[in-house]
C-alpha cells in the first residue's frame, strides 16, 4: 500500500479527546494524544474531525458528504463502536422486563462499516480501523445510571459485567471486519490491556480515557506506524 502522508480522523469522542473534568464532573475536550508529535515524527498532515456521540451510521453520512465535496487524504482513521453498542439506559430503567436493542445492532454495525470501507476503497483512500478501549463496567454503571433506578437496570442486565462483555463484542467485530476486508487495524484495546492498570487510564465514567489513557492511544498509533515502516522496507 502507498505511504500515508495526509490522514483524516473521524470517529467518536474517544479520538476527539473527551474526558470527564475531575473538578466539576462534566465532559470537556482535553486531547492529550499529541497528534502534533505523530505528525512531526512521520511527516504527516493529520486532521481530526471526530464527533461526540458519533456512530458508524452517522459517521458514514459525514464521510460520504466529505467525499462528495472532494475529500483528499491517503488514509481515513475510524473509531466507531462505542456509541453503536450503547443502550438507552433510562428506557431500560423504566421497563426492566422490556426488549431493548443497542443504538446500532451489531449486524447492522458490521454491514454499515463494510459498506463504508468499500466506498473509501473505491475512492483510493485507505480505511484504518481502531478497536475500542476497554470499559470499566462498575464505573460505567454508576455513572450512566446514577439518576436512574439502578435495581431495574441490573435486573435487565443480569450483572454489571455484561456491560464489558457486550462492548467487547463490538471491538471484536471491528477486528473481524479489518481481517475480512483486508484493511489496517490499530489495536487500541490490546494496548490498554497490556498495561495491566486499566483503572488508572479511564475516567470516572468508566469509558473515556484520561490523559494517561490517551497517551496509550498515541503509543498504539506510533507502534502501528513503526510496523508499517518496517513492512515498507
Amino acid at each position: 500500500m502507498k505511504n500515508f502522508k495526509k490522514i483524516e480522523i473521524l470517529g467518536d469522542s474517544i479520538l476527539k479527546g473527551i474526558q470527564v473534568n475531575p473538578e466539576n464532573q462534566r465532559y470537556y475536550t482535553k486531547n492529550d494524544m499529541d497528534l502534533n508529535r505523530l505528525s512531526s515524527m512521520y511527516n504527516l498532515t493529520i486532521t481530526n474531525e471526530s464527533r461526540f456521540g458519533c456512530t458508524v451510521v452517522k459517521g458514514s453520512e459525514i464521510i460520504i458528504k466529505k467525499l462528495e465535496k472532494g475529500l483528499e487524504c491517503d488514509a481515513l482513521v475510524m473509531d466507531f463502536g462505542g456509541n453503536d453498542c450503547d443502550f438507552k439506559w433510562a428506557d431500560i430503567a423504566n421497563d426492566p422486563n422490556g426488549i431493548f436493542k443497542p443504538n446500532i445492532p451489531i449486524l447492522i454495525f458490521k454491514q454499515e462499516y463494510i459498506k463504508l470501507i468499500k466506498h473509501l476503497k473505491d475512492k483510493n483512500i485507505i480505511p484504518v480501523l481502531t478497536t475500542l478501549p476497554p470499559l470499566i463496567p462498575q464505573r460505567f454503571f454508576d455513572w450512566w445510571c446514577r439518576n436512574l433506578k439502578k435495581e431495574n437496570v441490573l435486573k435487565w442486565l443480569g450483572s454489571v459485567g455484561e456491560i464489558y462483555n457486550h462492548q467487547e463484542t463490538y471491538s471484536d467485530c471491528v477486528k473481524e471486519i479489518a481481517k475480512s476486508e483486508n484493511v489496517p487495524l490499530v489495536d487500541i484495546r490490546a494496548a490498554f490491556l497490556k498495561t495491566g492498570n486499566i483503572g488508572d487510564l479511564i475516567c470516572v465514567d468508566g469509558t473515556h480515557p484520561n490523559s494517561s489513557g490517551q497517551q496509550i492511544i498515541t503509543n498504539a498509533f506510533q507502534d502501528f506506524m513503526n510496523e508499517r515502516l518496517l513492512l515498507a522496507n
